[in-house]
């Protein structure tokens, strides 16, 4: 049981993480629903319509246990192995799902991430590169922040020779809104390149054409 009180605990970073327990996560749902319920009036929707009378409590429920748990929870437990083989090429999984929040306008960021790594001495299951991308995905984000974290805690975690992170997503804030881009063309990329990667055209040229996927 926390000790602490939750009005005490201090805001932080839309992207960041601070571990809650499961008490403080259920106060933040409990209030998180009221303040939807009031939200509800403001637009004059009424709450006893039956399609939207429980809409409060699924709300809540869905920002703090899914769309945003990335932001109280810790990060995944993952396993290291060594690199017996002394493998010294890239080592590539693609087809991550990316699912976040833009943090401007809490519209969805729907697209794939592609993460490659030359191992030093450490590897890792592939599993485990989509649980760390789930893992910073589910809190408000910008794409270029994501993949900078996702690869800021690889790089700790494994020491690689090379590592590199690309993101292409769909951002709902300029389809659903706004501008109403195409969503069938819409996309924006991003990548993030360290040690070999980005010193090295021609592995970087490798990687970049591995994980094409027009």
């Amino acid at each position: 049981m926390s000790n602490r009180i939750f009005d005490e605990i201090p805001s932080f970073d839309a992207n960041a993480n601070q571990e809650l327990s499961k008490e403080e996560l259920l106060e933040m749902r409990m209030r998180l629903e009221q303040k939807f319920r009031e939200v509800q009036q403001i637009l004059k929707i009424d709450p006893n319509d039956p399609n939207s009378a429980d809409t409060p409590e699924r709300m809540a429920k869905m920002y703090v246990n899914e769309l945003l748990e990335g932001r109280f929870n810790k990060p995944p437990k993952l396993t290291v192995f060594p690199n017996r083989s002394k493998v010294n090429d890239l080592v590539i999984s693609k087809g991550i799902k990316v699912m976040s929040l833009c943090s401007h306008h809490w519209q969805p960021i729907s697209g794939y991430a592609a993460i490659g790594y030359i191992p030093k001495d450490k590897v890792i299951g592939l599993s485990k590169l989509t649980r760390v991308t789930e893992y910073f995905a589910k809190r408000a984000q910008i794409q270029e922040e994501l993949g900078e974290q996702i690869v800021d805690f690889l790089q700790d975690l494994l020491e690689p020779k090379a590592l590199g992170v690309v993101i292409r997503a769909k951002h709902y804030c300029m389809i659903a809104r706004g501008v109403s881009a195409d969503e069938s063309h819409s996309e924006m990329v991003t990548s993030v390149m360290r040690g070999r990667l980005l010193s090295d055209l021609n592995l970087r040229q490798e990687f970049l054409r591995l994980i094409d996927t027009r």
